[in-house]
């Protein structure tokens, strides 16, 4: 090998050591940022949780700071029945359109449909709570009764706000199989959509079900959105149609103000829902890496 060939060699390996330490150093940086995130949440909020109990401040449905109150279950349940509302009207409508792009859909329609949704994921949160108090919220009180802020106005945005992530990741997941599975199911006589509910769905359930919790965890976490359409009683709901409020929207509406207890406490929450929304996406990483 000629010195020229050598010195080219020899800088093109130092190029990719650098570049390597580079990126090293960046992705220790992303994790030792929520390492500090982690830590400041716990050091903040665990004095509250010892102080009050675990139980007590999980499973306690009065809050009142202000008086010593600290229980959070009737924000834990308005959380859940807000991201169940909007995985029941949304995950339908996501894994429909995805089948549609992957199989159905022309070329020159996919194209133009495919920035549309990425653009749904764009629009600013406050957007979608403003649209929704302007329109859903009136729907609601004039067609169904009760204040309008509630539950289905909730569900109704968010289930809106994870269509795009979760019809990305479950087209993506059906595209990702192998010609063979739609081929070999074709030519043993299925039709088309026995071909796509019988063989590439399943074979795509990991993907799908992954996309379906990232949607979760996105509907969970949402805050000035929902803000805006639930109506923010601290009480446990009766129907769809009363009032909530959830872990995040507490933390939003009051931590401006609170202080001692009643913020250690707002960081106590953030614990909770920070260990669920972990819970999601380990569960969706361990769904999509089990195939």
């Amino acid at each position: 090998m000629s010195e020229e060939a050598i010195e080219t060699t020899n800088g093109l390996k130092a190029k990719k050591d650098v570049a390597g330490r580079v990126f090293f150093g960046l992705a220790l940086a992303s994790i030792g940022a929520l390492a500090l995130i982690t830590i400041f949440i716990l050091v903040q909020g665990m004095p509250l949780i010892a102080k009050v109990g675990v139980f007590d401040f999980i499973f306690g449905t009065k809050w009142a700071p202000l008086q010593g109150y600290f229980g959070i279950f009737p924000m834990i349940v308005g959380s859940v029945t807000v991201t169940l509302g909007a995985v029941i009207l949304g995950i339908p409508i996501s894994l429909c359109c995805s089948i549609f792009l992957a199989e159905f859909a022309p070329a020159t329609f996919r194209n133009a449909f495919r920035p549309a949704i990425q653009l749904l994921a764009g629009i600013p949160s406050v957007v979608y709570g403003f649209w929704g108090l302007l329109f859903v919220v009136p729907l609601i009180r004039d067609y169904l009764g009760g204040p309008g802020l509630s539950i289905l106005a909730g569900a109704i945005i968010l289930a809106i706000m994870i269509l795009p992530t979760v019809i990305s990741i479950s087209e993506v997941s059906i595209l990702a199989l192998p010609r063979q599975y739609k081929e070999g199911a074709l030519a043993l006589g299925m039709t088309h959509w026995q071909t796509i509910r019988s063989v590439q769905l399943p074979a795509a359930k990991s993907g799908i079900v992954a996309a379906i919790i990232l949607g979760i965890g996105r509907a969970i976490g949402e805050t000035m959105a929902v803000i805006m359409v639930l109506g923010n009683a601290v009480a446990l709901p009766r129907s769809i149609l009363d009032p909530v409020r959830t872990l995040t929207t507490n933390i939003g509406i009051e931590m401006g103000y609170a202080t001692g207890d009643h913020q250690q406490a707002l960081f106590a929450t953030g614990i909770v829902l920070f260990l669920i929304i972990m819970v999601l996406n380990a569960t969706a990483q361990y769904i999509v890496r089990r195939k």
